[in-house]
């Protein structure tokens, strides 16, 4: 080597030095966030993690309404083919029954000395056994972060490469990760369209922007692990739309109110509220005529004038682009509205904003200081 290249070598070490220094201090992480339908045959969104020592990697799914973390483990029945392989990792260890992190778990069954347990997650069950080891998003590694090593799965909702929690519970990513993250992260999601990671999740007080408007992150007793936000009103172009209070209040009675969801593709509002909602964008979509596809009623062949959409929280204001509420079809010239009645509950009325209707916006999840702020930020 000569001495031209030993010094814009030992620079580009020095570089890298001062940047894991400054982490050290800073906690600014940011990981790749990517759309997996391309990519693992899964809808949802996924980061890159490293698992083990040594490291395996896996594109897992992120959850902000699930607390745990799993991943399909060496074994495991009817999981896809990317398993971690739990032999091959020297920091590997099992938890073990009666401590705190088994309790948290649901149905905790204590096989010798193992911890299991058994969950369902969409339509499918998995069976696990409690773990730790390190994991690292990033650069950051994260040494004896807990998680459910899957032996088996039911039905086809487990993410294939396994599941990050970012829930409010003791067992998810922000939980475990209090001292180094702050219980503080936020995401952009790119659209359906894209295949790469173009998104990303910045985790860590530092790493959030300056200027951006919040709404106040409310608590559920009977929905713990879920965020909660006050939604007030939904406005079709310039006119707030009449819905019933009750479909959009929160109540920490029963359960009701609004959340924000990463891992739900469509919004779902309350019947009374989404009726309300659709008939007031069919009203200024004027005599086009309205069909449907699937679980969508509201749809148009080529709609030229097109209402927007906001929703009014606490404090905030989201007003959709186009791209978050019209799903277009690629190979028709069908447009429909991507939202849909939530399933109707005689207890409770919950109103999910989804992650089309996320998409190319900065969502932070600021837990210590009680709020959720969302601003456009282009991640294609």
């Amino acid at each position: 080597m000569s001495w031209e290249e030993s010094v814009i070598q030992t620079f580009i070490e020095d570089k890298a030095r001062l940047q894991y220094l400054s982490s050290l201090v800073a906690r600014k992480s940011i990981a790749p966030v990517a759309w997996a339908r391309q990519l693992i045959q899964s809808p949802t969104y996924i980061v890159r993690v490293k698992v083990g020592t040594p490291a395996q990697t896996f594109l897992m799914a992120f959850d902000t309404s699930n607390d745990g973390s799993w991943l399909p483990c060496s074994g495991c029945t009817n999981c896809a083919s990317s398993l971690f392989s739990t032999e091959k990792s020297t920091s590997y260890k099992g938890v073990a029954c009666g401590t705190s992190q088994c309790q948290q778990v649901t149905n905790p069954v204590c096989v010798q000395n193992s911890c299991t347990y058994n969950q369902t997650y969409g339509g499918s069950t998995l069976a696990a056994t409690l773990a730790q080891d390190t994991i690292a998003l990033a650069r950051d590694p994260i040494p004896g972060y807990v998680f459910g090593c899957i032996q088996k799965t039911t039905g086809a909702s487990v993410p294939p490469q396994g599941l990050l929690g970012l829930g409010r519970g003791p067992l998810s990513l922000m939980s475990q990760t209090q001292s180094l993250y702050r219980s503080t992260f936020s995401y952009c999601l790119p659209s359906f369209r894209s295949s790469n990671f173009s998104g990303s999740m910045k985790l860590g007080p530092v790493a959030q922007p300056k200027r951006i408007h919040y709404t106040p992150l409310l608590k559920n007793p009977k929905r713990p692990s879920l965020y909660y936000v006050n939604l007030k009103a939904v406005k079709v172009g310039s006119k707030t739309v009449a819905i019933p209070p009750e479909a959009l209040a929160f109540n920490p009675n029963n359960g009701a109110g609004t959340v924000i969801d990463s891992g739900t593709v469509y919004t779902r509002l309350a019947l009374p509220a989404y009726t309300a909602v659709r008939d007031e964008f069919r009203r200024r979509m004027g005599k086009a005529e309205v069909t449907s596809l699937g679980g969508f009623d509201t749809c148009y062949s080529v709609p030229i004038t097109i209402p927007s959409i906001t929703f009014v929280f606490d404090g905030m204001d989201l007003t959709l682009d186009q791209d978050n509420f019209l799903l277009r079809s690629t190979s028709t010239s069908i447009a429909c509205l991507a939202m849909a009645a939530a399933p109707e509950n005689p207890n409770s009325a919950l109103n999910i904003i989804a992650n089309m209707q996320q998409q190319n916006h900065r969502v932070v999840y600021d837990v210590p200081n009680n709020r959720i702020g969302i601003s456009r930020e282009t991640c294609t």
